[in-house]
């Protein structure tokens, strides 16, 4: 705890305590100032305040630095799998080989849905979007698993918690295989948690389906780097619908909702519908010169972030992933080309460099997602995917924190002042 944070409202003088967190800036207790002053704090997008107390990513915006539990983002992208940092999230720690064992023991045994949600899928439209039928068939979960509702019972906390990260690839499979008319494949108990979600979305029942390891290792890959990312829109979603005690099937479809705006979990194929526009690397200075010029309303998507001020940490760890899986599939792409060169001139280029508008995760990952296969319709999918484990974790810790109360934020009231009613007959 550092010194008292001084206040003086309408000539009076306050003081709050400044508390200090392992990693990261201060904050600036002001859970009173409403109470004391009968003034709040007015901060839109909540930018400049801390939610919640958290122990599971640490984010360091302008060193480009990404921490679960204190493990750095690229080594665990590097040396470890999907279930390993799933373990980690969700129980504190990496885990031990029988831990591990254990775990996906009991996340396999969990991959299977209802076999009633199967009829569920046939009420949507075969033209859905994937994320809304993702959205639905989350939500009625509480439907179908009433043994792990009671949020109070940290039993059924757990169960809920393995059912969601293990279904969601068969569910997200599902929606998939949904959109073009396949019949859906069950779960393999033999296969990794990747591989079992590559098979279940490209496999078929009229053949045997191999998993490539190049492949499920990259796509392991991106679940990692999409794991969890602090508190971000979603995350928020997620624990500001917990907050009011509501089941964790509701919560997570809540934050998927969330997922889908594209300012959020669409990031991805809008990088890639770019990358397509420019189409050739001959036409990147021409792009660059639009992307410069205030009056064009064309912008470099997949470049800067929200929070990260310099270079992405998952950037590099997916720019890596991307020459892995264009060699393994001996794709020869322009658009790779594309971004390859548009990377290297804006890293290079001083107008980039000072506004600090480097390469994000999104840059890659939609070049890779459409070299494996998938749609540009299935990308928040997969998001929303990887994205589930650390959802459930922050749900977890929001649960079990005993000073959580119901969100509440507060507004600046800009709307008339009280007025009284007159009848229709005289407006």
């Amino acid at each position: 705890m550092g010194d008292n944070a001084k206040f003086s409202i309408n000539g009076d003088n306050y003081e709050y305590p400044v508390l200090s967190g392992t990693e990261g800036p201060d904050v600036v207790d002001i859970r009173k100032l409403y109470g004391q002053t009968g003034a709040f704090t007015y901060d839109p997008g909540f930018t400049s305040t801390a939610s919640c107390e958290s122990e599971l990513t640490f984010i360091d915006g302008g060193e480009g630095v990404l921490l679960h539990r204190g493990y750095p983002i690229e080594q665990l992208a590097e040396n470890s799998s999907f279930m390993e940092v799933a373990h980690l999230l969700l129980r504190g720690e990496l885990p031990t080989a029988d831990e591990y064992s254990d775990f996906t023991n009991t996340i396999t045994r969990h991959t299977m849905v209802h076999e009633q949600l199967r009829g569920f899928y046939q009420g949507f439209r075969r033209d859905a979007h994937p994320m809304a039928i993702m959205c639905g068939v989350v939500g009625a979960l509480s439907a179908f698993y009433h043994d792990s509702t009671d949020i109070n019972d940290p039993a059924q906390r757990m169960i809920a918690s393995h059912r969601l990260v293990a279904k969601m690839p068969t569910i997200a499979a599902m929606a998939y295989k949904y959109s073009i008319g396949q019949p859906f494949v069950y779960p393999d108990n033999e296969l990794s948690y990747t591989g079992n979600f590559l098979r279940m979305t490209f496999g078929v029942p009229a053949e045997e389906y191999v998993v490539n390891p190049a492949i499920e290792k990259a796509m392991d890959r991106i679940f990692i780097l999409h794991a969890d990312h602090e508190q971000n829109a979603s995350t928020s979603t997620v624990r500001l619908a917990g907050s009011s005690g509501a089941n964790p099937f509701a919560c997570i479809a809540a934050g998927i909702a969330c997922l889908w705006g594209p300012a959020h979990g669409g990031a991805n194929e809008a990088a890639l519908n770019m990358l397509k526009e420019i189409g050739h690397p001959d036409r990147i200075p021409e792009y660059i010169a639009r992307a410069k010029d205030k009056d064009d309303p064309f912008r470099l998507m997949g470049f800067g972030h929200r929070v990260y001020k310099n270079y992405d940490p998952r950037a590099s760890v997916m720019q890596e992933t991307v020459r892995e899986v264009f060699d393994t599939l001996k794709v020869k792409d322009p658009v790779f080309e594309v971004a390859l060169q548009l990377e290297e001139m804006a890293l290079n280029d001083p107008y980039f460099i000072d506004k600090k508008l480097f390469p994000n995760v999104d840059f890659y990952s939609g070049i890779i997602l459409s070299a494996i296969g998938f749609p540009t319709s299935m990308f928040t999918v997969l998001f929303a995917l990887a994205r589930t484990v650390g959802w459930v974790a922050q749900w977890n810790e929001m649960i079990s924190d005993p000073g959580q109360r119901i969100g509440r934020p507060r507004q600046l009231y800009t709307g008339p002042t009280k007025r009284d009613y007159v009848s229709i007959d005289k407006r």
